[in-house]
């Protein structure tokens, strides 16, 4: 039986856990700029999925995602314990991480929706400026006369 509000909270206090446990406990250069973003459980609470994102050191910088996911696989047994430890369950789930794409996707449909926008003011201003095509008027407005026998 799946007990989905178990499983949120469970979820959001891994996320609670890892989340400090990179910042306070781990010592490894490489997560300096990871982010734990979300966590997802299966229905029977076995596996957590941790989804992370990395920034780089400045806005220029590129994210070193290789030399994060690569820090976060040395410290998966290490995140793993702690997790048990806090956590207070019987079975401590496997912890598979996984970058987080939904900023990149965001960014991008931002992007999207401002050029549709720019687009939006420029048929705008050409609307303004328009003059239909043919009459001015092309329904008839006057009544035909009545041809005479």
């Amino acid at each position: 039986m799946v007990d989905t509000a178990r499983a949120a909270r469970m979820a959001k206090r891994i996320q609670t856990i890892v989340a400090s446990a990179i910042e306070r406990e781990i010592k490894d250069r490489r997560l300096e700029f990871v982010t734990i973003t979300d966590v997802t459980m299966t229905g029977d609470l076995h596996d957590a999925t941790v989804f992370y994102t990395v920034r780089g050191a400045t806005i220029e910088d590129k994210p070193d995602h290789e030399a994060a996911a690569e820090a976060l696989h040395r410290a998966k047994g290490q995140l793993r314990k702690l997790v048990g430890e806090q956590l207070g369950v019987r079975f401590t789930p496997t912890m598979t991480y996984r970058l987080d794409t939904v900023p990149e996707a965001s960014a991008h449909m931002e992007a999207l929706l401002e050029r549709a926008r720019k687009r939006d003011e420029e048929l705008a201003k050409l609307k303004e400026s328009a003059v239909p095509a043919g009459d001015p008027n092309p329904y008839k407005t006057e009544v035909d006369e009545e041809p005479k026998a």
